[in-house]
């Protein structure tokens, strides 16, 4: 009786319910764009202060006693963290997100990453309250990771679950600018105030103003994203597509179990889909970064930090701009075609390494050719804004409504340990034992798993959102796993 019930509610309209009079409100375009675009540009912003602050900063000043490159390693340990706590992030933030819905989620996930990232910008350091200065900051690392989890689905959802009609792709790409805007913000930041302050990483000692202060204002400056974030989080309405999930009764009581019984097989595509994408983006900042000014000596080009800073912003550029071409081009093309596409030129882009990177062409030090760095850097950050910036819509469309939060957000951070938090270390000691070229094919091997998920998967193109997952014969849905059956 229960079950018939539910199918004559799912005829009704939101302005057919008595419940709820008239229409159903509508976000604003503007509203909706900002506050999906503003959560991803912390999370990446976030992202690379921290790695910045983790080699330059935090081994000086919070783990300095064990001296040497075991401060180094154990600043990089706390780096690690936040990928530890981003999957238990996207279960819990995806379980209330799924539950109570996309908005308090998303001003949750926000808050919870702002006033942890504020926070390090206050933490007093080794010198001061010894070895508790490094617990607290694992500790803000680990609560930073554990928003992180929450918020890119969310973002996205928000995007995606108020889109116009057939441009779900490129309406969805909002949340992908984040990257390389939070790239710009904080790069642009740290290479303002270290040229400013006159710092040198090599020879400034920890009186400098830089390491007395200096590096505490671009995480307090986060801030002040935060507040713009959370006033235009706060003008939110529910996304009409959790909200007509939520009348008709079908939101459940544990979105996890329920994501893992009913959509298990979504969940490893969506990791693997993700895998390319994130593997390549952290390539592309991370390792080159360490191989592109490492020392001549130990095989690297040895190029000056300050100048290849500079590439990366220029090239950055690339990445920007082709992330709306990649959601105009996934609602033209299917996103399934286009990703082949893409990820089969990723494979091309992999096996170019050991051309592009070879210290005897490339050249080292002063004598590097800074032209044919920032060739490969372009092609790479292009390729990279491509994978990425359909990605927004694809993942949700894998899941119903009623889950859609909890299944994107694991397959997202879950992809994200694979291929984001090993992949730096892999690369580091494929480059050292085989040379540049064998990085190269560790993208490609990445890049055919992506490949094989990617033909396995169906076109969710023209997809009706609240339709995905409501095809299933009613013994496959059982009544107990919602929440007010």
């Amino acid at each position: 009786m229960r079950l018939s019930r539910t199918v004559f509610v799912v005829t009704k309209t939101h302005a057919e319910d008595p419940a709820n009079p008239g229409p159903a409100p509508v976000n604003h375009k503007g509203r909706i764009i900002v506050s999906s675009l503003v959560g991803t540009t912390i999370e990446f912003y976030d992202f690379y202060i921290y790695a910045t602050a983790a080699i330059s900063v935090f081994p000086l000043l919070f783990f300095h006693s064990s001296g040497g490159n075991g401060a180094l390693l154990a600043s990089l340990a706390t780096f690690g963290v936040a990928f530890v706590a981003r999957p238990l992030g996207s279960v819990l933030f995806g379980h209330f997100g799924d539950r109570a819905g996309r908005k308090a989620t998303l001003l949750a996930s926000l808050l919870t990453m702002g006033v942890a990232t504020v926070l390090i910008g206050l933490l007093p350091t080794y010198t001061s309250i010894g070895i508790v200065a490094p617990m607290l900051l694992a500790l803000m690392r680990f609560c930073q990771g554990l928003g992180l989890g929450g918020e890119w689905s969310g973002a996205s959802l928000l995007a995606g679950e108020n889109s116009r009609a057939g441009k779900r792709g490129f309406d969805s790409m909002w949340p992908q600018l984040g990257a390389p805007f939070g790239f710009l913000l904080a790069n642009g930041f740290f290479f303002m105030l270290t040229m400013t302050m006159n710092y040198d990483s090599t020879q400034a000692t920890t009186n400098h103003a830089f390491l007395a202060w200096g590096w505490r204002l671009p995480f307090l400056f986060s801030a002040v994203i935060v507040a713009l974030g959370l006033y235009v989080r706060f003008k939110l309405h529910e996304t009409p597509s959790f909200q007509r999930t939520k009348d008709r009764g079908e939101v459940v009581k544990a979105p996890v179990l329920e994501v893992f019984r009913s959509s298990w097989r979504d969940l490893i595509r969506g990791t693997f889909i993700m895998l390319a994408t994130y593997t390549l983006f952290y390539l592309m900042t991370t390792w080159i970064l360490s191989y592109a000014i490492g020392k001549v000596a130990l095989g690297y080009l040895g190029i000056s930090y300050h100048s290849f800073l500079v590439v990366q912003l220029i090239t950055i550029c690339a990445f920007a701009l082709t992330i709306p071409i990649s959601g105009l081009l996934g609602d033209k093309l299917g996103r399934k075609r286009f990703l082949l596409v893409v990820t089969v030129a990723i494979i091309a882009f992999g096996l170019s390494f050991g051309f592009f990177l070879d210290p005897a062409r490339m050249g080292t030090g002063s004598s590097a050719n800074l032209v044919l760095m920032t060739v490969f850097m372009l092609i790479g950050m292009a390729l990279m804004g491509l994978t990425f910036g359909i990605q927004s819509a694809l993942l949700p469309e894998l899941f119903p409504t009623n889950v859609r939060y909890t299944g994107s957000a694991i397959s997202y951070n879950v992809s994200s340990i694979l291929g984001a938090a090993v992949a730096p270390f892999i690369a580091a000691w494929l480059a050292a034992r085989f040379g540049p070229g064998s990085v190269g094919l560790y993208l490609v091997a990445m890049a055919v798993l992506t490949l094989i998920a990617l033909i396995t998967t169906h076109e969710t193109r023209d997809l009706d959102l609240d339709a995905i997952g409501r095809d299933k014969p009613a013994g496959e849905v059982p009544e107990s796993v919602l929440v007010d059956a």
